[in-house]
């Protein structure tokens, strides 16, 4: 697969293609070592190599499981299901505790499920264990997660926490629509939060993140944008952003209803509203922070996401990452603890698969995670794998500066504000070449197909949330060559017709006039600016476009092809030049378009009032006819 092929299948699979790695849990199966006798004689191996790690430890308790939590959760449980898990938990951090003796422990994460469910003895019972057992570096800051409700209901379990030592804590808003909140099986108040804030800042804490989470199908941007808003007010010092993922969550069925542009959009409005709020964040970047040269993320993820630190993690379905070997505790896929327990009793790791990993594997997953800052470190890279990463992944490289995806800048490679939009692209293309072919193959059978996508997004979608009447402007481009005429069209990535070709354009905003919003469309989408916009005529067809009653006014241009650089942006996911011949016998026309290996074309007939499309292959909405029109007015 060349680099644009790779690109265009994340865009296509944007649920999947993520910062998370590998792609599905059958993926290193091949890699898998069976024999369990083998694993503990592995582990202790590979940590012989390693100076310094990161640790985590797992709490997979909470009140009830959110309808988009990927992670190993149990839900109902007791006081002493959680105290029979620390007891387990803390034999497995021993037997840890032998195997990592002299090794530096440089980030610390107590995560979950909700860490904070647990009795304050447990907490104490654990961090002490943590303290006297491993070798904490002296400038570790200890991390926590909450829960607004916890944190409202329970004050002097915060205070216990910053009294353990624990100073940066995190808490998941989500988000603050109460609609969104009942359908997603999570509790959330305004007066929760602002209790929860009360009681986090009363115990003592000045390092406090926020997750909110966007994406969803039937958030609105209204939704998040208040979210966001709501958020600042609460003044903590680090707002981190997250993606819904889908895959592994009970709402996994809705993620075809979600464009990858509605995703794009969400980002945008965030990045704007946060960094005119004083947080800061490279664009791209998931965490944004208020306090200068802080990244705002725990240590332990810091130096995951950027330089690669290997890191052990520890409880009921935990992820360690070595050197050279990646691992899953037991209950990471039935997630319950019965073969967890039964493995700590029989004095034995509680590793339910562990697969050493050839050098491209470890690559590809150091890289992965590195796009959760947005850039990649090239000399933490060097350090990692004694290799240069501009060298080993040239062609990669050259592409995602050669398409303005990312610059490099002061030893990193950061994605540009385009590389942003398109992560789900970039992203794939540091995989392995195993990972690449998994991506191309694995999630064509997850989809439910274009047909129920698009249900679902118009199912979700409500035209009454945007300015009415609903007026479009669409715009035929063609391109002069010595070799004839082209014409300029862009891949959607929004629905309707998502992954279709079609005519750049989109709706009129209130503030503009139609030859504003289609000058500003065809620069957002294609990067190309044109002199004069010919007026085509208007398309008004009742049932044009599937989300309600949307007019448009088509207009046309010719531009010198050489000229212009054209560059996919905003809603579109690609852009480019077609071929383009069009032909008729009597009053039936053909049009023929054809460019980068695609074939697209179109049969119509016109008459008095105007052409009817016979038959359409590729193009979206009505275009043919804008098309067939805008090509008779400039004589193609």
């Amino acid at each position: 697969m060349n680099c644009k092929e790779i690109y265009e299948t994340g865009l296509l699979y944007h649920h999947y293609a993520n910062t998370a790695y590998p792609l599905t849990p059958q993926s290193f199966m091949q890699y898998r070592i069976n024999d369990k006798e083998k694993i503990y004689d592995l582990v202790t191996r590979e940590w012989q190599k390693a100076d310094e790690l990161s640790l985590y430890i797992h709490v997979p308790f909470c009140k009830q499981r959110c309808k988009f939590c990927e992670y190993v959760v149990l839900e109902h449980t007791d006081e002493s299901t959680e105290d029979e898990y620390v007891e387990l938990l803390l034999k497995e951090m021993k037997m840890y505790s032998e195997i990592l003796k002299g090794k530096k422990i440089v980030g610390y994460d107590l995560g979950g499920g909700t860490p904070s469910k647990l009795s304050v003895k447990n907490l104490e019972r654990i961090t002490n264990a943590v303290n006297e057992w491993f070798d904490i570096a002296d400038d570790v800051v200890f991390s926590v997660e909450t829960t607004p409700v916890i944190a409202a209901n329970e004050p002097g379990k915060m205070q216990a926490l910053y009294d353990l030592g624990y100073r940066r804590i995190s808490m998941g808003i989500q988000t603050v629509s109460e609609r969104l909140l009942s359908e997603l099986g999570r509790e959330g108040s305004a007066s929760i939060y602002e209790k929860a804030v009360e009681n986090i800042r009363k115990a003592g804490f000045t390092s406090f993140n926020i997750d909110l989470m966007y994406g969803f199908l039937y958030q609105t941007d209204t939704d998040f944008s208040n979210t966001i808003r709501y958020a600042v007010g609460l003044s903590p010092e680090h707002i981190t952003l997250y993606r819904n993922r889908y895959k592994g969550t009970k709402i996994e069925s809705e993620a075809g209803g979600v464009s990858i542009y509605k995703a794009v959009y969400q980002y945008r409005l965030a990045y704007t509203m946060l960094t005119d709020s004083g947080y800061t964040a490279n664009i791209g970047k998931n965490t944004f922070s208020r306090v200068q040269g802080d990244y705002g993320t725990s240590d332990y993820l810091t130096k995951r996401v950027i330089y690669g630190t290997p890191y052990v993690g520890m409880g009921l379905g935990a992820q360690s990452f070595g050197i050279d070997y990646l691992a899953y505790n037991l209950g990471a896929a039935e997630k319950r603890m019965e073969r967890y327990k039964q493995a700590i009793e029989e004095g034995r790791l509680p590793i339910q698969d562990i697969y050493p990993l050839p050098e491209d594997e470890s690559i590809a997953k150091m890289v992965s995670v590195a796009f959760y800052f947005a850039f990649v470190d090239l000399e933490a890279f060097r350090a990692r794998f004694g290799k240069d990463f501009c060298e080993y992944f040239r062609d990669e490289v050259d592409f995602v500066l050669d398409n303005k995806l990312m610059e490099l800048k002061d030893g990193r490679l950061y994605l540009t504000e385009r590389g942003a939009d398109h992560i789900n692209g970039v992203i794939p293309l540091f995989y392995s070449e195993r990972s690449k072919e998994e991506l191309k193959t694995a999630f064509a059978a997850r989809s439910l197909g274009e047909e129920n996508d698009e249900r679902l997004f118009l199912d979700a979608y409500n035209i009454e949330n945007y300015f009415r009447p609903s007026i479009a402007v669409d715009i035929a481009v063609f391109g002069r060559s010595e070799n004839g005429h082209s014409l300029l069209l862009i891949r959607r990535g929004e629905h309707p017709y998502m992954n279709h070709w079609a005519l750049a354009g989109g709706f009129m905003r209130s503030d503009e006039t139609l030859e504003q919003a289609a000058a500003r469309e065809l620069y957002e989408e294609t990067g190309v600016k044109a002199e004069k916009l010919i007026p085509v005529g208007n398309y008004s067809e009742v049932a044009r476009d599937p989300r309600g009653r949307v007019i448009s006014c088509a207009y046309t241009a010719v531009v010198e092809k050489d000229e212009v650089e054209v560059l996919s942006g905003d809603d579109a996911v690609d852009a480019g030049w077609f071929d383009i011949e069009i032909s008729h016998n009597g009053d039936e026309y053909t049009i023929k378009l054809s460019g980068d290996g695609k074939e697209l074309s179109a049969r119509l007939r016109r008459n008095t009032d105007g052409s009817e499309i016979i038959e359409n292959n590729g193009l979206a909405f009505d275009h043919a006819r804008i098309i067939l029109d805008a090509g008779m007015i400039v004589g193609i």
